[in-house]
């Protein structure tokens, strides 16, 4: 089943996939008042599993809490309604998008009396920057774009209006003939992509940007925290400038479409031997051993669909 077809999970009923709609004067496009979530589901050899699921139905909503979006479900309701969007679909492998979002009611920035609408959609979706990336690696260049200011959007939600710059710095990356594009934060240190955390590993050290350069904290970096520290690997959180990208042993990005993918250009600059690292590739195999299920669930990251 391809992008398009199937079942959509729409305020608490199976709808068509063609039959999904809303008004054209709902709030969320004029205004971009949406979260969102984005999880994949694998087909493991025990099965098919979300990855993380519980840590994604909680950033949904703390992302809906700072924006005063009050769901009308519990956490355990639409976290139930994802996995029967996903068996009404027969997916056993497939991505995951709930979303939340402000609907039809006064016209206006103030949104509070406009009421708040559910939504889950899956479909089949492969490597988000393109087939053989997780091994050949992608080009990025920084982009002109920054991301935000502290205090001016928060950052710590993942809502639908904070992708319109990512939108500017993914347009640009390829309009100039990149895959992908890196953001620095207000203060000029590297952030992350357009929609993926960043990794930088030098002298077999990796080091992220912190929450405050404007990152959405991934679940995905997180779950790359956590390999790192199995495989006795040092990660550290760190403030980034832009020229350290230059001089890296490796790069990759992290995110739950992105995966773990190596960067291997920056701003036409090579990276390292210009291929996917040792270390990248360790966390790789890490990663993919779990969710494939060829290694141990041992952080307990998978929940399955089926019984």
């Amino acid at each position: 089943m391809s992008f398009g077809k199937g079942k959509i999970w729409f305020d608490g009923k199976f709808v068509d996939w063609d039959e999904a709609k809303i008004h054209v004067l709902s709030h969320v496009i004029h205004y971009g008042s949406s979260v969102f979530e984005g999880t994949r589901c694998y087909n493991t050899k025990k099965g098919a599993a979300i990855f993380r699921h519980t840590e994604h139905l909680k950033r949904l909503y703390d992302s809906a809490k700072i924006y005063r979006m009050d769901i009308p479900y519990t956490k355990e309701e639409f976290g139930q309604a994802i996995i029967d969007t996903i068996r009404i679909n027969k997916f056993k492998e497939c991505y995951i998008r709930p979303f939340v979002f402000r609907g039809l009611g006064p016209m206006g920035v103030n949104p509070l009396k406009n009421p708040v609408n559910c939504a889950v959609a899956v479909w089949e979706w492969g490597p988000y920057l393109g087939e053989g990336v997780l091994e050949k690696g992608i080009s990025v260049q920084v982009s002109s774009w920054n991301r935000f200011a502290p205090n001016t959007m928060p950052f710590l939600a993942k809502a639908g209006g904070n992708y319109l710059n990512s939108q500017l710095i993914k347009m640009e990356s390829l309009m100039n003939g990149f895959d992908e594009g890196i953001a620095l934060d207000s203060y000029g240190y590297v952030s992350e992509g357009s929609g993926e955390n960043i990794f930088v590993v030098r002298n077999n050290v990796i080091y992220t940007p912190p929450s405050s350069t404007a990152i959405l904290p991934g679940i995905t970096r997180h779950s790359v925290f956590t390999l790192a520290r199995d495989l006795n690997l040092r990660i550290e959180k760190h403030l980034i400038p832009r020229e350290a990208l230059y001089i890296a042993d490796e790069i990759f990005f992290s995110g739950t479409a992105a995966e773990i993918t190596p960067v291997t250009k920056v701003d036409n600059i090579e990276i390292g031997d210009g291929k996917r690292g040792p270390i990248t590739k360790k966390l790789q195999d890490e990663f993919f051993g779990i969710i494939k299920g060829d290694k141990e669930d041992r952080h307990n990251w998978l929940t399955f669909v089926y019984d």
